[in-house]
């Protein structure tokens, strides 16, 4: 059994329908052959029985009622036996049977005492024996004639019973035309169906080479809605999975290359002239210390950040999550701009709701509004105006911050949330952001099971729109 699974394991997907088809074939024969057997029994065989019961009925129903008298009721019989297609003898004595049958038959084993008894109660007897004289199987039919509960005699008729071939010889050419019929067309619809389950297999199977090599642009062909179809389509949505995710990573290697290569060239400049005394006084010397050490602290931040998001977007990454009161953690986090609000003059306007529970983690809460909130003060001139609005909304937690700053447009909105995105690059560059801040932001309030929308208009300001699920006393 083991090397029978081996030797199928071993076999190509083509050979195996094949096998499966020689297999249906094998069982077709078989069953056929066994169907006309049954039709031979049950129609052919049966059809005679019934026929010689019948016929041999009717005679012994002449002998019963007395419509023919005793003394010509052989005369009838020979004259019945001649039109009848079957043979009828009527015999008064059993063991005169073999003497009045064409061929030798043992008459003590023609009827045996059990069977007396059975013809005494009227019932009939069916006999089915191979003869060598007629070289075929014969059936008999023994009718009992009773006389007042007596035995007075027995109608025997028996019919050599055709073979099967002689049965079926009419029925044989067609019976063979279709086989073949049935033979070609099942052959014509397994080749055309292993065609079409196996060239979508082997197109995949190179379709699959050619992704482990990076080639994302070829596309499978799906000519059907079966599973083969659906595979194929599954397999195109995988390569433009794949196709955008290296897209997303080569973006993404020559964003951090990008970023690193303006602070990195900072520092190797400055170092060089520090190193090299390229300097004229002690002050500019220790101004280009202070480049160096602020050039240090942006890599910081941005190697910080990257790790930071690999970790919110990793699998195994779960929130510590406790009931906080939003408003009170809204407000801690503001006051920590306090400085930079008031050399701006900037206007903040405040509306929270005081009696909202959100279950979430402090730390990145405070992390998404700190984010939200340094990022409004950036983008809106002095004296600009920011909005804080904290609300139950259709039974969600709406938070929102909206300034009158610089604004995008809609293909920057849409963008919101991608690793090193910036709106206004140049600037954001200059204040030291990484770029990193709106992707973390995004990733940590889906973290929490809420939701991030961005409204904004260029030179009318932005609007970013939180909305995380209600507090729930069951969460505990």
């Amino acid at each position: 059994m083991t090397f029978l699974k081996k030797a199928i394991y071993s076999l190509t997907l083509k050979s195996k329908v094949r096998l499966l088809f020689a297999g249906i074939l094998c069982v077709t024969i078989i069953f056929s052959f066994l169907f006309i057997h049954y039709l031979y029994r049950n129609l052919y065989v049966k059809d005679v029985e019934e026929s010689l019961v019948s016929e041999g009925q009717k005679l012994s129903h002449y002998y019963s009622v007395e419509q023919i008298p005793i003394e010509d009721y052989p005369s009838y019989i020979s004259w019945y036996n001649s039109i009848s297609e079957s043979e009828v003898l009527f015999i008064d004595n059993p063991r005169e049977l073999s003497a009045c049958l064409p061929f030798e038959i043992n008459h003590q084993a023609l009827i045996t005492e059990q069977e007396r008894r059975q013809l005494l109660t009227g019932e009939h007897l069916i006999k089915v024996g191979y003869e060598e004289r007629f070289d075929r199987k014969i059936m008999g039919v023994v009718i009992p004639l009773l006389d007042n509960k007596s035995l007075s005699g027995i109608l025997y008729l028996y019919l050599p019973l055709s073979p099967i071939t002689e049965v079926f010889n009419q029925s044989t050419p067609l019976l063979i035309a279709v086989g073949v019929v049935f033979f070609l067309l099942t052959f014509f619809i397994v080749n055309r169906m292993s065609h079409s389950f196996l060239q979508p297999i082997h197109e995949m199977k190179q379709y699959a080479n050619d992704l482990a090599k990076g080639q994302f642009s070829k596309v499978i062909p799906v000519q059907s809605q079966d599973e083969i179809g659906k595979l194929a389509e599954t397999f195109n949505y995988m390569s433009k999975a794949l196709h955008e995710t290296d897209i997303r990573k080569k973006e993404f290697l020559a964003n951090v290359a990008h970023e690193l290569r303006t602070p990195l060239s900072y520092v190797k400049g400055y170092s060089e002239v520090l190193q090299e005394g390229l300097y004229e006084t002690e002050d500019e010397a220790r101004k280009y210390l202070i480049l160096i050490q602020q050039e240090s602290e942006r890599m910081k931040r941005l190697v910080n950040d990257l790790l930071d998001l690999a970790q919110l977007e990793s699998t195994h990454y779960q929130l510590v999550k406790m009931p906080i009161v939003f408003s009170q953690l809204i407000l801690d986090t503001l006051e920590r701009f306090n400085y930079r609000i008031k050399e701006k003059e900037l206007q903040i306007t405040v509306s929270l709701d005081d009696e909202i529970i959100i279950n979430g983690n402090e730390d990145r809460l405070q992390q998404i509004v700190y984010n939200l909130i340094e990022n409004a003060i950036r983008y809106t001139n002095s004296q600009g105006k920011i909005t804080l609005i904290l609300r139950e909304e259709k039974e969600k937690i709406h938070f929102s911050i909206a300034d009158n700053g610089i604004g995008m447009t809609k293909v920057d909105t849409e963008q919101i949330g991608q690793r090193f995105f910036r709106s206004d690059k140049a600037r954001n560059r200059k204040e030291g952001g990484t770029g990193l801040g709106l992707a973390i932001v995004k990733q940590l309030v889906h973290l929490h099971g809420g939701t991030l929308e961005v409204e904004s208009e260029v030179g009318e300001g932005t609007r970013f729109s939180l909305f995380f699920p209600l507090y729930n006393e069951e969460e505990r």
